[in-house]
């Protein structure tokens, strides 16, 4: 005697051993025992021999035709023994009731499990949409097939490419698209990324990091909605001052301006004024959101996307030749010893008289220059020098101011800022307009840190956020700040709502309030200085945020994060154009600083890369590269030392290397970047087994 029996879930069929009221013991062809519940024998017979008859009712089961079956089944609950003898004939053999039972069971679109044995016929609604969701899986199914072909012979489909970063870096698992590129490299053997790049679904390397950061941080795109502008107010009181500003060529979002009034009186007066948006922008307005929402203008070369509305931006950006709402900070010094006697902060309409750019007047604006007892206009047509001419005595004594300043913070700093690097200006002179390609020629300048100009900005902002960040804390308004603790290494710069001390820069406090256009920090600090000075000993009470007030900590957390984001993107693009660079120029030998073990940094680009055959060099050591395969992909590039330039003797001790390597400790008005390490993470490579 032998059995059919549910084990599980799966038929089994196994001869009959012994039986007892509730269960039976039985063994399977290879020998096995089990104990199996009386309730689970679907059926008895005594031929043929277990697995042939498995096989048989198997066959029979798929010849069964699941429309007819279930137009036989009675409503109700029924079993499968009933509906096979419906089915087939009244005296139905046990291998067709054998075989209806496994059709049945792998049939739940049409005939619902109502017990062991038992089976319900689902409605018709239910089966026409189940059959709906069949053929759809099996035509999807094709479709993954197909577009996995496609993708193995080099050719990748429309709609792969439509999804292609979301399939590299946010994937929906369940989509066919990402299935179709999983099965293709499963199939090719071939990682991912390479099997798109052969397929040519990724236009350039440009392309792919591009788009890749995008999807992270702009999912939703970059253009702004259709939101008017907030004009200024025009009942704010006329400054008694021509202000200029000290930008570079590319900047839009003016923020900054200075002015000096009293030269050669004993006492000056210096301006500090800082673009005013915060007097329109109100607190969770619709034009607020979308500034927190990006939290900070991200820049590239070449490119930039704006943290406001560029219509907001041209409305209050310190354009010259016009009136522009400021908030203004005085600051009154000895004109001798520059020492500050007294500050004062306002809100007015600022009469802006230039807007300098020192790219093009670093190499006029010298030390030199500055000190000179007067200049005279050389007739040149250039209106950039003829107005830093006529600037030249106010310039002289800001550069002396900043001179002075930084010399008072490194006391405090206990040691001299040094600019071990130099800034790097990217220019992409074909680009006309709109977004880069990637495959524009670049130029590469070298713009030396702690440049006049530079500096005179620099120290003058620093002046304005150290300034104002004691004078909120003074009246118990919170604001946002950034301090350090000690300038001992691994104490790293970090935000807060407390006014501590910065040791980097060597001041008492720091409150980032001087780039309201670009920085949404700054535009929040902005809104409690406004309240100070609207407000005086009250402000506190009328300010937009209150003393532990728990959106200043969300929006420094959201902040931090952005802005490394943004920062690590800037970085990367800055490699890309130097890797570009070195390609569009063929150099194929660069000289190198050694920073650590096998690592150096280029001299004369801005270009951070590993070295071969460099082992025992010491940091600070000099040597000569060739300079291996370039990937923009990853934006990699290998080299090799070829020889050492310097004698063991000339290499700087292990303090400058390392200063070297991590750049100037503490910031200015701009934060200093470091090396970003560029990871490309896709799809995991498929197991070749």
């Amino acid at each position: 005697m032998y059995l059919m029996f549910d084990e599980a879930g799966k038929f089994l069929a196994a001869r009959l051993l012994s039986e007892s009221d509730a269960t039976v013991q039985v063994e399977l062809d290879s020998g096995k025992r089990l104990k199996v519940k009386l309730a689970n024998v679907m059926l008895r017979f005594d031929k043929p021999a277990p697995a042939q008859f498995m096989e048989q009712a198997l066959a029979i089961s798929q010849a069964v035709e699941l429309e007819l079956a279930w137009e036989f089944s009675p409503e109700g609950d029924f079993g499968f023994a009933d509906l096979a003898r419906d089915y087939f004939s009244d005296k139905a053999s046990v291998l067709e009731q054998a075989g209806m039972l496994m059709r049945l069971f792998e049939a739940p679109h049409y005939f619902r499990r109502a017990g062991k044995g038992m089976f319900r016929k689902a409605p018709a609604d239910i089966v026409a949409q189940a059959l709906a969701a069949i053929e759809k899986k099996r035509l999807q199914t094709e479709l993954i097939a197909q577009w996995a072909h496609e993708l193995t012979q080099g050719h990748c489909p429309a709609p792969v490419r439509a999804q292609l970063y979301k399939i590299l870096f946010k994937p929906d698992k369940n989509a066919p698209e990402y299935k179709a590129v999983v099965q293709a490299s499963r199939d090719s053997r071939t990682a991912p990324l390479d099997l798109l790049l052969a397929s040519g679904a990724i236009d350039s390397p440009y392309q792919f990091h591009w788009k890749r950061f995008l999807l992270e941080n702009f999912p939703q795109g970059t253009v702004f909605p259709a939101i008017a502008a907030v004009p200024p107010a025009d009942d704010l009181p006329l400054a008694p001052v021509s202000a200029f500003s000290i930008d570079d060529s590319a900047t839009t979002e003016i923020d900054d301006a200075l002015s000096l009034q009293g030269l050669g009186s004993g006492t000056v007066t210096m301006g500090v004024h800082i673009a005013a948006p915060g007097l329109a922008i109100a607190p969770d307005s619709d034009i607020d959101r979308l500034g927190r929402h990006r939290l900070s203008t991200v820049y590239m070369p070449g490119y930039k996307l704006t943290m406001l509305p560029d219509a907001l931006v041209q409305v209050y950006t310190l354009q010259q030749g016009r009136h522009c709402p400021a908030l203004s900070l005085y600051v009154t010094l000895d004109e001798q010893t520059l020492e500050v006697k007294h500050s004062e902060t306002r809100i007015e309409s600022l009469p802006i008289s230039h807007n300098l750019r020192h790219d093009q007047l670093d190499s006029l604006v010298t030390e030199e220059w500055l000190q000179a007892a007067q200049v005279t206009d050389d007739g040149s047509a250039d209106s950039q020098r003829a107005a830093a001419t006529a600037l030249h005595r106010q310039l002289a004594f800001l550069h002396r101011f900043a001179c002075a300043h930084k010399a008072r913070r490194e006391i405090v700093r206990g040691k001299p800022e040094s600019f071990n690097r130099p800034d790097y200006n990217f220019r992409l002179p074909d680009l006309l307009a709109g977004e880069p390609a990637g495959n524009e020629s670049v130029q590469i300048s070298v713009r030396q840190r702690g440049a006049p100009l530079d500096l005179i900005v620099a120290e003058a902002m620093i002046l304005a956020n150290s300034t104002w960040g004691q004078w909120l804390a003074s009246l118990g308004v919170p604001a946002i700040y950034r301090s350090q603790a000690s300038m001992a290494p691994g104490v790293k710069v970090r935000m807060g709502t407390k006014a501590l001390p910065h040791a980097g820069i060597g001041v008492p406090s720091y409150a980032w309030s001087t780039s309201p256009l670009r920085r949404y920090t700054d535009l929040v600090n902005q809104w409690q200085i406004i309240a100070c000075v609207r407000h005086g000993s009250t402000a506190a009470l009328a300010a937009p945020f209150k003393p532990k007030d728990a959106q200043l900590f969300s929006i420094i957390s959201a902040f931090e994060a952005t802005y490394a984001a943004y920062n690590g993107y800037q970085a990367a693009m800055e490699r890309f154009w130097t890797l570009q660079y070195l390609r569009q120029n063929a150099i194929s030998e660069l000289v190198a600083t050694v920073i650590k073990e096998g690592m150096a940094r280029a001299d004369e680009v801005p270009l951070v890369l590993a070295i071969a055959a460099g082992a025992g060099l010491p940091r600070g050591a000099q040597v000569r590269l060739r300079l291996g395969m370039i990937d923009l992909m990853t934006l990699d590039v290998s080299a090799t030392v070829l020889e050492r330039l310097d004698s063991p003797q000339e290499a700087g001790d292990p303090g400058d290397a390392a200063a070297l390597a991590s750049g100037v400790q503490g910031e200015d008005e701009e934060d200093l970047v470091g090396p970003i390490t560029i990871a490309v993470d896709v799809l995991d490579t498929p197991d070749p087994a």
